[in-house]
């Protein structure tokens, strides 16, 4: 028999018969602290999603550090996650790293996206080169989009491009987490009240449930938002933890 699809979800086919059942994992249950409460997860149907450690915003010579804001702020969660993601990889678990990778025409972004990136018109905005590398900003095979160095991937990682604050939209993350049966996300990355947020938010309303690790997330806002982002978390869409914590469980 002939295996179509991927390891968590596919079909055995021959000439003759296709045999539609999809192989019965056994549950790999994981209860770790949390709040507002400890939870207990299925990591046979658990995914990590980092979103934006790319070098427009976590690099010297950035988009970020071109406009004088503190990109040093955003190296932080890279200690962590090259902790985090060897355990999370040997047990399985799929890492989707989640990138702004614009189309070079901008064909599918709006001016109150563009908006964002150049409010005055006068600045370097979404697809103009960086005087000082010419790396177009955020634009897809750019040196901008691509992932901060310092942080270890693998072949075997998934990597979806986004066009948005939110990862879910026009963007193929929500088939290919349903297409590899994920139910749970743990979310990581940059910046934590505005993209890890608005896309953990659409996580939650897609029906994914959802837990943020605090140590592998980071933003250069103001500290009240990161305190109102982990309270609509926990209040609002989901759970808070660390990778510590998911380290110390996964040891046991």
């Amino acid at each position: 028999m002939y295996c179509i699809g991927n390891q968590r979800n596919h079909w055995s086919v021959s000439t003759a018969h296709a045999d539609l059942r999809r192989e019965e994992r056994q549950p790999v249950a994981l209860s770790i602290p949390a709040q507002p409460q400890r939870i207990t997860f299925d990591l046979q149907h658990t995914a990590i999603i980092v979103v934006d450690m790319q070098n427009d915003f976590c690099s010297e010579n950035g988009w970020l550090d071109y406009i004088g804001s503190d990109y040093k702020a955003l190296q932080q969660p890279i200690g962590p996650l090259n902790r985090a993601l060897p355990a999370l990889r040997q047990a399985g678990v799929p890492v989707i790293w989640l990138n702004w990778g614009n189309r070079p025409d901008k064909a599918n972004l709006s001016p109150s996206i563009l908006h964002v990136y150049n409010m005055t018109g006068e600045g370097i905005g979404i697809g103009e080169p960086l005087p000082n590398n010419q790396s177009r900003v955020l634009e897809k095979e750019s040196w901008g989009a691509a992932i901060v160095s310092g942080l270890q991937t693998e072949p075997s990682d998934i990597y979806v491009d986004k066009y948005r604050m939110s990862g879910f939209w026009d963007t193929p993350l929500d088939s290919i987490l349903r297409n590899l049966q994920i139910r749970t996300v743990l979310f990581a990355g940059v910046n934590l009240d505005q993209c890890v947020m608005a896309t953990l938010q659409d996580a939650v309303n897609s029906g994914y449930d959802s837990i943020l690790l605090e140590d592998c997330c980071a933003t250069n806002s103001p500290a009240f938002c990161v305190e109102a982002t982990l309270y609509n978390i926990k209040q609002c869409y989901g759970f808070v933890t660390t990778s510590a914590a998911v380290l110390e469980a996964l040891q046991r």
